[in-house]
């Protein structure tokens, strides 16, 4: 892709700076958030909410504000997280913030299975005109086949075929972006001319999926192209990540891992004949803080408690039926799970072991600990992480409860958590992070006095906006028209 020159470097006489993301979540990211005590917990649909969230990291300097989305809905999210139980759709909340902010980028969430190009890039190159350049597209294929029956569809489709149609559906966005070139609109009034017709294309594209004449009936964007986001872990996520988006949400939880993730994605973006520097690494993390570090760990053991457990073999003293040595614990994945994975049975299959004759609060041993299976063991360093108890200390719930609350959790002070950034941070193994929140609004609050300040400190994080759009926050190129190169 070409892009043209690029006018805000991303750093600072020099340094090389972080980018921060607020990953928006009505009731927070923690299963049980809402019922902590003085947590919002009924503000999805009051603005004003939304409002108080992106003006709080807009006043630190948070490069973006991002809506996620679903196109399918179930009573399974009661359990897991209430804020995908129903929410705004993005674009309607996103226009609305744009009048509400001045600076902080606008993040919103199409799925391609269920949008027509055409439309799509109506849309996104209309909030980009509404924000005056702070727009991005998080492109998903959607892993919830129930959406296929909200939009008369028999089936959702398989992923080579959801991301064979995002190629193509990327493609056509691109051009219908280009299809008005700066510069088409003259507005003589002396001569009458209004545009130059020179300068306004049509596609004509005629392809596997989609057939689309064009032109785009919007000016382009003031980006050129808004910023594109993309998340995935598999072949196809990666290859497009690589191809496509300007950033990469990742989701590893340990620096070793996020390492290796960051250089896969680099690695494949050269050889997509990307330049260096063109392509930006934010794992998704839920800082967890508290004023001292302990106070932290006693907020985490306060919401885990708040967690609901299932009521069917949870407590051990018998054989129990869901233990099966074929169990394919790979597949139960590490993050928050729904019913019928909180209990004894799902952790018994996660660590590798049969829990028989174990109390849900009796101390985890090291004889057992020690036949745990790979994923037992990294869930076992999790848990001592996050609660900074070891063998002889952490309960089997303590267990569970790291199992239930997956993901990327760090608990600490806010010299603990900018010095875990840092150290993701100079070992390149992204740059920056998308934060979450446990719950709303304290985490946010505490994140903005406590821990932004700190990361100014050390020089990683900056002290006010540069550049007018976010492109020039993020230190990427625009790209060159298409039909003007």
């Amino acid at each position: 892709m070409a892009h043209e020159g690029q006018n805000h470097p991303n750093d600072d006489g020099g340094r090389r700076l972080m980018h921060l993301g607020y990953m928006y979540w009505a009731n927070g990211t923690h299963p049980a958030g809402w019922r902590y005590p003085g947590a919002e917990h009924d503000g999805a649909f009051e603005p004003d909410h939304i409002v108080r969230l992106a003006r709080t990291a807009e006043a630190a300097k948070f490069d973006f504000f991002f809506f996620g989305d679903r196109l399918a809905t179930g009573l399974n999210y009661e359990l897991t997280n209430t804020s995908v139980l129903a929410r705004f759709e993005p674009f309607t909340a996103a226009s609305y913030l744009a009048t509400r902010t001045k600076e902080i980028g606008i993040v919103v969430t199409a799925n391609p299975t269920y949008y027509e190009p055409f439309n799509l890039a109506r849309l996104v190159s209309s909030l980009d005109h509404v924000t005056h350049g702070r727009a991005s597209w998080n492109i998903v294929t959607g892993a919830d086949g129930r959406a296929a029956q909200n939009y008369s569809r028999s089936e959702h489709g398989d992923p080579d075929y959801r991301y064979d149609r995002a190629d193509e559906f990327i493609s056509i966005v691109r051009r219908l972006w280009d299809s008005w070139e700066d510069g088409a609109f003259i507005r003589d009034k002396k001569t009458g001319s209004f545009v130059d017709g020179d300068k306004i294309h049509s596609l004509n594209h005629v392809g596997k999926t989609f057939s689309v004449k064009g032109p785009l009936n919007v000016a382009r964007a003031p980006q050129g192209h808004p910023v594109i986001l993309h998340a995935g872990t598999s072949e196809r996520s990666r290859n497009f990540g690589a191809g496509e988006a300007d950033v990469i949400f990742a989701a590893s939880a340990t620096l070793e891992d996020g390492l290796a993730y960051a250089n896969d994605m680099r690695r494949r973006a050269r050889e997509r004949g990307r330049p260096d520097g063109q392509i930006r690494i934010l794992p998704g993390i839920t800082p967890l803080i508290g004023k001292t570090r302990e106070a932290a760990r006693q907020i985490y053991d306060q919401l885990n408690a708040l967690i609901i457990l299932d009521d069917d073999v949870q407590f051990g003293g018998r054989e129990p039926s869901y233990w099966s040595l074929d169990a394919k614990v790979g597949e139960i994945r590490g993050e928050a799970v729904g019913a019928g994975h909180r209990n004894l049975g799902a952790l018994s299959q996660r660590v590798g072991i049969p829990l028989l004759h174990v109390g849900i609060d009796d101390l985890v041993d090291l004889e057992r600990a020690s036949a745990f299976n790979h994923a037992g063991s990294k869930l076992l360093a999790e848990t001592e992480r996050r609660t900074g108890r070891g063998i002889g200390q952490i309960s089997w719930r303590d267990l569970l409860h790291t199992y239930i609350v997956g993901g990327h959790v760090v608990v600490g002070s806010a010299d603990d958590i900018a010095g875990y950034f840092e150290t993701w941070f100079k070992a390149e193994a992204c740059d920056g992070f998308n934060v979450q929140s446990a719950y709303v609004y304290e985490q946010l609050d505490l994140f903005v006095e406590l821990v932004v300040p700190e990361l100014q400190r050390r020089g990683l994080f900056r002290t006010d906006y540069r550049g007018a759009t976010l492109r020039d926050r993020f230190g990427l190129e625009r790209p060159i028209n298409h039909f003007a190169a």
